[in-house]
């Protein structure tokens, strides 16, 4: 059964913050559950998010949820083993709208770190706005 594969050893990290305000704008917000924080991108093409896992994983679902005029309309997901090269594990084109999105990862291979790379925004500057992010999976025991 899938789970979420994000906790609190899970490192994150992130291409950029809106104006380098983190205490409004940072990464955290894309995994409070609050539907009024989101981490914000500054401008910018290709703006990404990363992750790396306290254990190996296998990644079977991507859900996310963009704010309308700031959703990427081509994402691309990588991942690796923990001191490999990032590989390309599929791309995903999401709507611009509210809604969150789900995304199914076709077999995917055990990976220690995952890249979401938001290849292009429906913002003209390239911002991109996430409010909600998750990676389900199951943990390699």
């Amino acid at each position: 059964m899938a789970s979420s594969l994000i906790c609190s050893e899970t490192h994150t990290r992130v291409s950029s913050v809106l104006n380098r305000d983190v205490k409004q704008y940072g990464k955290k917000y894309m995994f409070d559950c609050s539907e009024e924080t989101c981490w914000n991108s500054d401008q910018g093409e290709c703006q990404w998010v990363s992750l790396e896992f306290p254990q190996s994983v296998k990644v079977s679902e991507l859900k996310i949820q963009f704010q309308g005029g700031f959703s990427a309309k081509t994402c691309r997901l990588e991942g690796c083993r923990k001191d490999g090269a990032f590989k390309v594990i599929g791309h995903f084109y999401s709507e611009d709208n509210n809604s969150l999105q789900s995304f199914p990862i076709q077999e995917t291979p055990t990976v220690d770190k995952v890249k979401i790379i938001f290849e292009n925004s429906a913002d003209f500057f390239g911002r991109v706005i996430v409010y909600s992010l998750d990676i389900l999976g199951e943990k390699n025991v």
